[in-house]
């Protein structure tokens, strides 16, 4: 129930986008690659919309991948406004990035994640892009949707990623943890806004995919 003295300011509903065949393959996707959703992915689309089309979003946010836009493509029959912000793709990856794996590349993968464990969050695969130059990207999308004084409940749907640096950014969780948050395909993350901020009500859900 909400409390009548922090009021709810802004409700987040925060989902990563379905399965793509690059997924399942295990190969890196980033900002650079635009892979659509495959038959699992899509099924996964329609089971979220079956679970939560009661919910009246004000807006839909997208990243600018096809992926994102068609996870949410059933509430769109509803209809509900959709607006593409750039700022919220994927982190780029690079030279790894849509490339079958080899242990070489899977190797520069762990190594940049423990690195960015370590805080070391200015690092990035080569001709990537680093934690802090995605999180910074972010804070400008961040910004244009907090400026809709109007949009009190809106779906998000992202890229892993940057799923968890945003997630980050909206609690003020230190960017080196970003991997406290977990994530799945069509997860869900439920945030309210309070005067201190936003806070997760609803982790890493997906019993929508089982219903």
């Amino acid at each position: 129930m909400q409390s009548t003295s922090h009021p709810v300011n802004k409700t987040i509903y925060l989902i990563r986008h379905g399965e793509t065949d690059f997924n399942r393959l295990g190969i890196v996707q980033g900002s650079g690659v635009d892979t659509s959703l495959n038959g699992t992915g899509q099924n996964q689309a329609r089971a979220f919309f079956e679970h939560y089309k009661h919910i009246p979003f004000d807006k839909i946010y997208i990243s600018s991948l096809q992926r994102t836009r068609q996870t949410v493509a059933p509430f769109l029959e509803l209809p509900i406004p959709l607006e593409v912000i750039p700022e919220l793709n994927e982190i780029n990856w690079g030279v790894i990035e849509g490339a079958t794996p080899t242990p070489e590349s899977s190797q520069m993968f762990l190594d940049m994640l423990e690195a960015w464990r370590a805080g070391h969050l200015d690092q990035s695969v080569e001709g990537g892009e680093s934690p802090n130059e995605l999180y910074t990207r972010q804070q400008r999308g961040l910004q244009m949707m907090m400026e809709r004084a109007d949009e009190h409940c809106i779906l998000i749907c992202m890229h892993g990623r940057a799923l968890r640096s945003f997630l980050c950014l909206l609690t003020g969780t230190p960017l080196k943890e970003m991997d406290c948050f977990g994530h799945s395909n069509v997860c869900l993350y439920i945030l309210q806004q309070h005067e201190t901020g936003f806070h997760v009500v609803v982790n890493n859900d997906t019993a929508h995919l089982n219903a």
